[in-house]
């Protein structure tokens, strides 16, 4: 039996209702061996508690053996289940319930699995550790795209690591009721990344290039540039035409793939350039 599944007693009904329901949610589930409905809701909560040990105690109450309990809880009638945060009854429910329902009633109160990515996200781009944060970050957004802090947190992350346009495609679809405080530092952000991307070295190399297309050294010169303005795709690219060109071709292979080994995990365009280096390594 998991450590968080135990039987509540008078003994411990202190230290379970009182003290550790200020930090887990706890799910006091009435029940007696004759009545088959009760044994189905225990047995439910039982299951979902091995899931969400750090956070739910299942504290079953054997009517039979805790008249006490049960009748400082008022209960009239099984299955009955009530849930318990901060010392207090916040849910509940009476009557057969379908395992569906369970769930449902105790996920109301839980968190959910995007929650702590977004915690984790969070703080480390509060370090200023952005590569880091992306993959959390992706990981939160993929599981609750609906979820705005999701949405910004990826879009903060997307810019400082140089997937701008991935970051204009996620505020694109923001809200007017979302297009706070953050979203405008983070437009102010893309703004600023495609300012230096125009800086007059990238704006000389681009049209040197544009009169001599065929020129590697400059496709080369002008990813390293656009690289450290925050437009790794637009890098990226420059530098695969080169090693597709001639993969030997000074250090274009060796910068690509560091450019690449760079991306934070999960971001689409570390699979994407390494599917295509290894096409032509392999």
């Amino acid at each position: 039996m998991s450590n968080n599944i135990i039987p509540l007693t008078v003994e411990n009904f202190s230290e379970i209702i009182g003290d550790q329901s200020q930090q887990k949610l706890i799910a006091v589930v009435f029940w007696a061996s004759q009545e088959p409905s009760s044994v189905e809701l225990k047995n439910a909560v039982e299951s979902l508690a091995v899931s969400y040990e750090n956070h739910l105690i299942a504290a079953m109450v054997n009517v039979e053996e805790q008249p006490q309990i049960t009748a400082q809880f008022g209960v009239r009638g099984l299955p009955t289940i009530i849930l318990v945060k901060e010392g207090q009854p916040v849910d509940g429910a009476a009557g057969p319930m379908e395992n569906a329902q369970v769930t449902e009633l105790l996920q109301k109160h839980l968190p959910k699995p995007e929650d702590e990515l977004i915690v984790r996200a969070a703080e480390l781009v509060s370090e200023g550790d952005y590569q880091q944060a992306y993959t959390p970050a992706k990981q939160a957004f993929d599981l609750a795209p609906e979820r705005i802090d999701a949405r910004f947190l990826l879009a903060d992350c997307s810019v400082e690591s140089g997937q701008i346009e991935a970051a204009k495609t996620l505020l694109a679809d923001v809200k007017l009721a979302d297009q706070d405080a953050q979203y405008q530092t983070l437009l102010g952000k893309i703004d600023l990344a495609e300012k230096a991307a125009e800086s007059p070295e990238i704006i000389e190399l681009q049209q040197k290039l544009d009169a001599d297309p065929s020129n590697l050294d400059l496709k080369i010169n002008l990813a390293i540039q656009l690289q450290q303005a925050h437009k790794t795709e637009q890098a990226l690219e420059l530098l695969y035409q080169v090693v597709q060109k001639d993969l030997n071709y000074a250090d274009a292979k060796k910068t690509m793939l560091e450019m690449v080994n760079a991306l934070p995990d999960g971001d689409p365009l570390k699979s994407q350039y390494r599917r295509k280096i290894y096409s032509l390594l392999y």
